[in-house]
């Protein structure tokens, strides 16, 4: 199937996002990709709570995806208005029981995945592979943009392929972190599905968001 894009607001022009939001959006973009960190999990602060909730109005035919990257996620859930539609991706590392924080993000009518950093084994996915609708495949390490690719990352996607191909089941395979114009070829053949495109594509600058996001479609397809 064609790639779907997400990108990442947290690397969209922060003095104008409504501008950048409804430009994607009316490009055929799928989802917005947003970054919530608790400055413990990771050592960054990005987007907050009220800003993650308050996109969901404007937004006509992307969906939200949520990338939490915070102990006890769980916590964050009802000030985000996690609902209908919405991607939420979580970190085994920051979640006392796992089990019951993907069921709650089921229960809300929301997609769970799971987030593996670099250093997290592709295989964790198995003891959570029938709980799960995706698994977001970091690339970089998680809590700043614009960090190199993570050795190794190629392989991890195509194990991640495989382990979700042998399960039978339509999970979702994404991946963020130096998804550039470069390698998210690469990263499309080794079998991802979402592409979480920030500072080394979409937001590079070299062309106007209309023109990135044909540029991208085309590249994934």
């Amino acid at each position: 199937m064609n790639g779907m894009l997400s990108p990442s607001l947290m690397c969209a022009n922060l003095l104008n996002l409504q501008s950048d939001i409804t430009a994607l959006d009316e490009a055929g973009v799928e989802y917005i990709h947003l970054d919530f960190m608790d400055g413990a999990f990771v050592p960054n602060i990005t987007l907050d709570t009220t800003l993650i909730k308050r996109v969901k109005s404007v937004l006509k035919n992307m969906k939200r995806d949520i990338h939490i990257m915070a102990f006890h996620p769980e916590k964050y859930f009802d000030a985000m208005e996690i609902g209908t539609g919405d991607i939420v991706a979580v970190h085994l590392e920051a979640c006392e029981d796992l089990h019951s924080v993907l069921s709650e993000i089921r229960g809300r009518n929301a997609k769970a995945f799971i987030a593996i950093s670099p250093d997290t084994s592709a295989e964790v996915i198995n003891d959570y592979i029938n709980e799960i609708d995706g698994v977001l495949v970091m690339t970089v390490y998680p809590g700043f943009a614009g960090q190199p690719l993570a050795e190794g990352s190629m392989e991890k996607i195509a194990k991640v392929r495989k382990i979700i191909d042998n399960s039978n089941s339509d999970i979702i395979l994404e991946v963020d972190g130096h998804v550039s114009w470069d390698l998210c070829t690469e990263m499309k053949k080794n079998g991802a599905d979402l592409f979480v495109a920030g500072s080394s594509s979409v937001f590079s600058g070299e062309y106007t968001l209309e023109e990135s996001v044909k540029r991208m479609k085309k590249l994934i397809s």
